[in-house]
């Protein structure tokens, strides 16, 4: 082989792996609707009582596949090669051009989330003006679609994304239409983040990681006289390492690496193993440390503070009361104007709810720690 003919297989094999799932072109490649596509359905997973299913496509399906998992009311989610002209294709088959989508198969409880909020979150991971292209992956197969099983569920999809073409000038160029066929795709695309948790993702880590955080809670009532107690050991187990580390083995997280260090909107803060509010937007403030930064609690009865002599300091370590899960320590170096205390504290331990998402997630009667 040329050196020439290297230098191009080289560069063809890093653009590979850029794009993630596999590359092809042209990006405004279309389906034939000439052709009739089978009718078959090839999963594991099988909706029971009190279960919906929705099929999916999102791009890559790696990335969408990360996100729908952890979305709370999503019972289980496969990826597969959907609405193609072919049967039983291989990912080979679909990266050369066979017409399927890369697609979830998602099971759902509608009691817990309805079709049209888990197509809210849907939208948000994908760019729903984009014809067969997300993020660096370009090729039929990567067009976005939602595809029912289920007629009745025709009219909500149509409805959702009538809003979501208010939100753009450009054309929404989302498919629609009913499952005609599914085929399961290979062991090794199945939950490829998990085995891989550094490999391609299209779609944004934060919009996962909010909707991993979301899930580790399961209520979605939180009154103000809620009484809250120890997390069971399966909600530990939905923590992430880092989560688990800072709230149960009183690890810190690394300063201005975390999520909620430069976070200034509007919200509260709750604990991340039981969702019991702690801390509220207004009392935050830029201390500089590294670490999300209080000049007091919501009540200071929500906390346990500890005398902590470990990496030979004595400081004040903080811990919220009902879950005992460790939070942060607290200094008296804080503004003298709002009381002389700094409240440093591991985003790992807390979930954001923006002000204006308060009252969907349950937390309604604490929008009055807004004054406005």
């Amino acid at each position: 082989m040329s050196r020439g003919k290297i230098l191009l297989s080289i560069l063809a094999l890093t653009a590979a792996g850029a794009f993630g799932c596999c590359f092809t072109s042209p990006s405004t490649a279309t389906r034939d609707p000439n052709i009739p596509l089978p009718k078959e359905i090839v999963q594991a997973n099988h909706a029971v009582d009190g279960e919906r299913e929705i099929y999916l496509a999102g791009g890559c399906f790696w990335g969408t596949e990360e996100l729908l998992r952890h979305v709370h009311g999503v019972e289980s989610v496969e990826v597969g090669y959907a609405n193609g002209a072919t049967k039983n294709p291989t990912y080979r088959d679909v990266c050369n051009g066979s017409g399927h989508a890369e697609t979830v198969h998602v099971i759902y409880k509608p009691e817990e989330i309805s079709l049209s909020d888990l197509l809210e979150i849907f939208f948000q991971s994908i760019d729903a003006t984009s014809l067969n292209r997300q993020g660096n992956d370009r090729g039929i197969q990567y067009r976005t679609g939602i595809y029912f099983s289920d007629l009745n569920d025709a009219s909500t999809v149509v409805e959702s994304l009538q809003r979501l073409q208010q939100k753009y000038s450009k054309p929404v160029v989302v498919e629609h239409a009913p499952i005609e066929n599914f085929y399961r795709a290979e062991d090794e695309h199945q939950e490829y983040l998990v085995k891989h948790p550094h490999g391609y993702c299209h779609v944004p880590r934060w919009l996962i990681d909010e909707q991993r955080k979301a899930s580790v809670v399961d209520e979605r009532n939180f009154p103000r006289d809620k009484k809250y107690s120890k997390p069971a050991e399966s909600t530990l187990k939905r923590l992430s390492a880092l989560q688990f580390a800072v709230t149960q083995e009183s690890a810190t997280e690394p300063p201005f690496k975390n999520e909620y260090d430069r976070e200034f909107g509007e919200g509260i803060y709750v604990d991340i193993t039981t969702g019991q509010p702690l801390f509220v937007s207004t009392d935050k403030f830029d201390s500089g440390c590294g670490w999300p930064a209080f000049s007091k609690p919501i009540d200071k009865n929500l906390l346990d503070e500890r005398v902590d002599k470990s990496f030979g300091m004595t400081r004040t370590e903080v811990r919220s009361k009902a879950s005992g899960a460790h939070i942060g320590h607290v200094f008296d170096d804080g503004p003298k104007n709002r009381g002389g205390l700094r409240y440093c504290i591991n985003s790992a331990s807390l979930r954001f709810v923006p002000r204006e998402q308060m009252a969907a997630q349950g937390y309604g009667d604490w929008l009055d720690l807004f004054r406005d």
